[in-house]
């Protein structure tokens, strides 16, 4: 059996590292380099960003405290591959196979697809035939409702009428090689994952399933790989506490999980 991995997760609103909640409110963080020379210290498993920018550019003012200006999100991708000794996925906005060729051409190790994937589902499959199913991480975007859940795209503003778990199995069979599961209603919250949801996804496929959203404390780590999760990942604990891999490490290893430690 693989060890888990835990993995954190950086969001970019032009050009900036924000942090998140409910995926409606925003709070400036800083450079996106910033947080990369941090990961290599403490070597974590791998990492994750997803451009979160809905609409304008970049921003190229406050370069102040060391804030680089980007030009482009690519830019961006590229400064932090350079920087960046862990595997790298990277999603947000992809839009085409083109799109695509050239997040790997500037470093990524893999590409998050969203949207993308519901409104052109064969994309996936063109995307996993040319680069192979490693490197296609389908991300699902889930909100709570009286039956369960359902798919939301655009940042979480569009419902799709899709259910989660339909879906994880339809996104498998057109050839993801990992499920980026987000729930809407925990993102920022810091109340634990969403278990049923991590639950009913993991046992509907057979691909490694990412948990993400809701992470307040270490011991959340453990419950969301006890639900089926085969990692871990989270946002905004990152930001705040120091050594956060290796706290979440421990966190793991006394709840009895085999993890690699620095």
């Amino acid at each position: 059996m693989l060890m888990p991995r835990l993995i954190p997760v950086l969001l970019l609103l032009n050009g900036r590292l924000v942090r998140s909640e409910r995926f409606d409110t925003h709070q400036i963080i800083g450079d996106p380099l910033h947080e990369v020379a941090r990961f290599n210290d403490w070597t974590v498993d791998e990492l994750i960003y997803l451009d979160i920018t809905r609409e304008g550019g970049l921003e190229r003012g406050r370069t102040d405290s060391g804030n680089r200006a980007y030009g482009t999100s690519m830019d961006v991708l590229e400064a932090v591959a350079s920087h960046c000794f862990m595997p790298l996925t990277w999603g947000g906005r992809v839009s085409s196979v083109d799109h695509v060729r050239e997040i790997f051409a500037r470093g990524a190790d893999k590409v998050a697809i969203n949207t993308a994937a519901i409104e052109t589902p064969a994309l996936m499959s063109e995307i996993a035939n040319r680069f192979g199913v490693q490197a296609l991480v389908v991300s699902i975007d889930a909100k709570a409702k009286d039956d369960g859940w359902e798919v939301m795209t655009r940042g979480g503003r569009t419902a799709t009428g899709r259910d989660p778990v339909a879906w994880a199995k339809e996104a498998e069979d057109r050839g993801a090689g990992e499920i980026l599961l987000q729930s809407l209603d925990r993102d920022g919250r810091g109340t634990g994952y969403d278990l049923a949801l991590i639950e009913a996804v993991s046992s509907a496929v057979t691909i490694p399933v990412i948990a993400c959203s809701g992470v307040g404390m270490y011991e959340h780590y453990a419950k969301g790989l006890k639900a089926g999760a085969d990692a871990v990942a989270a946002a905004n604990i990152w930001h705040f506490k120091e050594l956060a891999d290796r706290g979440g490490k421990r966190a793991l290893q006394r709840a009895g999980f085999d993890v690699r430690m620095p």
